[in-house]
């Protein structure tokens, strides 16, 4: 008796005109990977980004109260002296050589930047993965916060009748001026300082994109099928 002379057929391998399940990927004979599958819409959306602005504008707007306060306390006081001159009352400063009046600027400029920061660092915490809206809430609500202040500051500070308040304290008695803001573009600390220093946050400590999946691999090679032939 002789050994069947036919060979055994060879085991079935898959040809390229077979058609191959897709991947979730969208590349035949490619697993997804994990990030494609659990990756969704980038970000919260629009409508909550900008329910969440509306709030940061809100905060940020009521906090100039406290530099309002602020700047009531620390202010440095502007001495005046009230005269009567021909049986009227004159008012004038006790020290014309005095650097009172830029004082008052200076605090109002250097506290506004540290309420721009200090709500920064407060909103960046929040949200940490930053965004448009948000730094445009900062800036809004920072000029809000820093009117609000000013007008605070005017209300809570010395009277604003100089003649009255001469008046009531007498002749050759000093008393203070009216706290007033006469450089105007320190209203721009608080929103600048905020933007600035969010936006560098964002930048250094905000989350990263996730990197593209390369689905042919690390070295960029393209599936090959049993024959060698690569894949469409």
């Amino acid at each position: 008796m002789t050994a069947p002379l036919t060979p055994p057929p060879p085991p079935h391998e898959p040809s390229s005109h077979e058609a191959r399940p897709p991947s979730p990927a969208g590349h035949a004979g490619v697993a997804a990977a994990p990030h494609d599958v659990a990756y969704g819409q980038d970000g919260p959306g629009m409508k909550t980004e900008l329910r969440e602005a509306a709030v940061i504008t809100v905060v940020v707007a009521v906090a100039g109260a406290l530099l309002g306060l602020l700047w009531v306390w620390l202010a440095p006081h502007v001495p005046l002296v009230g005269d009567l001159a021909d049986d009227q009352w004159v008012v004038y400063f006790k020290d014309t050589e005095g650097e009172q009046a830029i004082g008052v600027d200076g605090t109002f400029t250097l506290l506004a930047l540290a309420c721009g920061a200090v709500s920064a660092v407060a909103v960046f915490l929040w949200r940490r993965r930053g965004g448009v809206p948000l730094v445009v809430a900062l800036a809004v609500g920072g000029f809000l916060g820093s009117l609000l202040a000013w007008r605070l500051g005017v209300w809570l500070g010395p009277e604003s009748d100089v003649i009255a308040h001469a008046r009531s304290a007498g002749k050759g008695v000093t008393f203070s001026a009216p706290l007033k803001l006469g450089a105007k573009g320190a209203l721009l600390a608080w929103p600048l300082a905020a933007s600035l220093v969010h936006l560098g946050l964002t930048a250094l400590f905000g989350p990263r994109d996730p990197e593209p999946f390369d689905p042919y691999g690390s070295y960029g090679k393209s599936p090959k099928d049993g024959y060698g032939t690569p894949l469409a």
